[in-house]
């Protein structure tokens, strides 16, 4: 289970799996007929061992789980005649056979774990319908563990094919900048490479025509200066739809719903879009860590002078004024003579509002607003 960095909840399962063995003293203490020195020995003596498998099913390597759980299986069976909670040891093990990468293995280790079961428990002349009952709360209690690790197992994949994803578009996207850098850079400087050479042959025998070769090697180089610089700020541009196919990426993979529409036609000044496209992905990204949330949106209201944008969850509030990057965030808007307001209710989720005035020349078309696409790659 360590090769799957468990998650919070079967670290709890874990400790969930120890309580019950409070059970393997008080339970024989009930009967007054039962002589401890006949008990309490085996049991002392398997406690340690059933510890020792039981974390080991959790920490230790995956590839010995079934080597685990069998072996708490066989502890509980030696101590079973003994002590009748140590039947406790075998349900414990059949719940972490459901940990198991199949449904198949995991039904046909149970099949194997229920034979030796059924003929100690003919032998101990223990009800059937007893264990008939035992059965059925461990297969119904390892389906509920199965369907779990098949849901993290799951998760696991989509992250790390997301990962990939992420890395091949850097990857092509490094490719098209190395690709425009060729085509913008390699004749201007093949240009000035032969402009500089004609000038140093020329600076002795027509010094004027010299000076007039190096003037036009100044105007290409500063003309492709020009051009570098344009390439590297759209390179480096943020805009509000890209942030927002990224959020709903980003929060519909992690389970959940998002909402998220952008008027459609509105046209924002490049200074004022791309960092309100910073502030949205940062608030997104505070959402996804720590809002534990299951509803986001994000909802924008665009006029002649101002342009608000709001982005809300459902999740557990209480952001704090100057945390979780909300300083930056603040920053950004002050920058652009705007305002960031914060409505942040313990328990009751947070909404961000971010209002921006607009130059006097700039145009934002409030159109029908169109949602976000979903299957935007």
């Amino acid at each position: 289970m360590a090769q799957l960095h468990s998650p919070g909840f079967l670290s709890w399962e874990a400790a969930a799996g120890k309580l019950w063995m409070v059970a393997l003293l008080l339970g024989p203490l009930a009967d007054a007929h039962t002589e401890w020195s006949r008990w309490l020995p085996v049991t002392l003596l398997s406690m340690p061992v059933y510890l020792y498998l039981h974390s080991r099913v959790y920490h230790g390597p995956y590839r010995y789980l079934l080597w685990y759980a069998m072996g708490m299986a066989a502890l509980g069976l030696v101590v079973w005649p003994c002590n009748g909670v140590a039947l406790g040891y075998v349900v414990s093990a059949s719940m972490c056979l459901a940990y198991l990468p199949t449904v198949r293995q995991w039904l046909v280790a149970v099949a194997l774990l229920a034979l030796p079961v059924g003929m100690v428990s003919v032998w101990m002349q223990v009800s059937p319908w007893i264990m008939a009952l035992v059965l059925f709360a461990s297969v119904l209690s390892g389906a509920g563990h199965f369907l779990r690790m098949s849901n993290l197992r799951k998760d696991s994949q989509l992250r790390l094919s997301q990962d990939e994803v992420r890395r091949l578009a850097t990857l092509a996207e490094r490719e098209r900048i190395g690709r425009d850098l060729h085509d913008l850079l390699g004749h201007t400087l093949s240009l000035v490479t032969l402009k500089s050479e004609l000038a140093r042959k020329l600076a002795l025998i027509d010094p004027p025509r010299a000076q007039r070769e190096m003037d036009e090697v100044e105007r290409v180089a500063r003309h492709a200066l020009a051009e570098v610089r344009a390439a590297v700020t759209g390179m480096r541009r943020s805009d509000l739809a890209a942030e927002m196919v990224s959020a709903r990426l980003m929060l519909e993979a992690s389970g959940l719903m998002f909402d998220g529409e952008l008027p459609a036609g509105a046209t924002l000044p490049p200074a004022i879009e791309a960092p309100l496209a910073l502030v949205l992905r940062e608030a997104i990204t505070n959402i996804h860590r720590h809002a534990r949330a299951t509803r986001a949106s994000v909802r924008f209201q665009p006029g002649t002078e101002l342009f608000q944008m709001c982005i809300s969850d459902n999740g557990c509030g209480g952001l704090a004024a100057h945390g979780n990057g909300v300083s930056g965030m603040r920053e950004r808007v002050n920058a652009l003579g705007g305002n960031l307001q914060i409505d942040s209710p313990p328990r009751k989720g947070t909404t961000l509002t971010v209002r921006v005035p607009l130059p006097a020349n700039s145009v934002v078309d409030a159109a029908q607003p169109v949602v976000a696409p979903r299957n935007a790659a």
